[in-house]
């Protein structure tokens, strides 16, 4: 008992001694002091506005600029197709990148076109004769969903090309992993060689697209029954009441939109995955780690810190406090 009440008062005494002018180690003036001179534009430069220019892209595509950041150029490409391309020197790449985006959007139009007029004619028909030999045209709707893909397809290529033959003297572009990724759920990861990563995001985006297929089918499902069993004049005659169809189509509409942020999440989470352990791939940690604790004295005035003499109106302590100081050495 006697040794724990030891314990007590050293521990308050000790306490007391680094609490003694504690008011040193935060200084109101750290509070009130203006940092930033008027010249200094790092704030601009920090704005949102400054974080890609039209200035910055045009500049630095059309003078080949070694500077030009990876981000900046894919963001510009993404709405100036082939800039990409320009900017890496690979010209012949931009007329191909054109044609095959207007033949494939230009027939996509054309087979759409050509798919509603088929459904127009058909309801017309139909109208004046049930029996009506007239048919939709499904085969050029099906040609216009491939042939959107496929423009779809050819931007994606082209933005990936981009990114690919971007050079830079630099080791583990952690850009260049971010938009890997952006552009293909693991690649990013295989850029910086966590190739074991892949299957797990992969398994997440995949299990999450599972979960939300089912789920839409059941909602899908429980609606057309509730739907029929509360529609006027219904004959529904089904197994499944009303209110269970309804209690299961709420359930289900939760349940695939959990899907819908459990794909979002899978596929940003290994985006900033790619992001962080590329810029991580320069950290170096060695076995050589100590830490140093040694007793201090914290005074806002340094020259006055280990002095007897102390400024005027100031007591024992002065300003000081009593601390300790950590030294880390990794």
């Amino acid at each position: 008992m006697k040794d724990l009440a030891l314990k007590v008062i050293l521990t308050a005494l000790c306490l007391a001694a680094f609490a003694v002018g504690a008011r040193a180690q935060f200084r109101e003036e750290a509070f009130s002091q203006s940092y930033a001179s008027p010249a200094d534009t790092l704030a601009a430069r920090d704005s949102i506005d400054q974080m890609w220019s039209f200035k910055e892209f045009f500049h630095g595509v059309a003078k080949h600029d070694s500077t030009l950041r990876i981000g900046s150029m894919f963001a510009g490409s993404t709405v100036f197709i082939g800039a990409e391309q320009f900017y890496n020197k690979q010209y012949w790449k931009i007329p191909i990148t054109y044609a095959g985006l207007g033949t494939t959007i230009g027939l996509g139009i054309k087979y759409n076109k050509q798919y509603k007029a088929s459904k127009s004619a058909y309801e017309l028909a139909l109208e004046s004769d049930p029996d009506t030999s007239l048919e939709i045209d499904e085969h050029a709707k099906q040609m216009s969903t491939y042939m959107f893909a496929s423009a779809g397809l050819i931007y994606w290529g082209t933005l990936m090309d981009g990114v690919v033959n971007y050079k830079r003297e630099i080791k583990g572009q952690a850009g260049k992993a971010t938009l890997y990724s952006l552009l293909l759920p693991g690649l990013g990861q295989a850029y910086n060689g966590e190739y074991w990563k892949i299957p797990i995001y992969w398994g997440a985006l995949v299990g999450s697209y599972h979960y939300w297929s089912t789920n839409n089918k059941n909602y899908k499902r429980y609606k057309r029954i509730h739907n029929e069993a509360t529609a006027e004049d219904s004959t529904y005659e089904g197994l499944i009441p009303a209110e269970r169809a309804l209690y299961y189509r709420n359930v289900f509409r939760r349940f695939r939109d959990y899907s819908v942020v459990a794909i979002v999440g899978s596929y940003l989470l290994q985006v900033i995955d790619a992001n962080v352990f590329a810029y991580m791939q320069d950290f170096e940690v060695n076995d050589d780690l100590t830490m140093k604790i040694s007793p201090t004295v914290i005074s806002p005035y340094n020259e006055y810190a280990l002095s007897p003499v102390r400024p005027t109106g100031t007591g024992f302590m002065g300003n000081n406090a009593v601390g300790l100081r950590v030294g880390l050495t990794f």
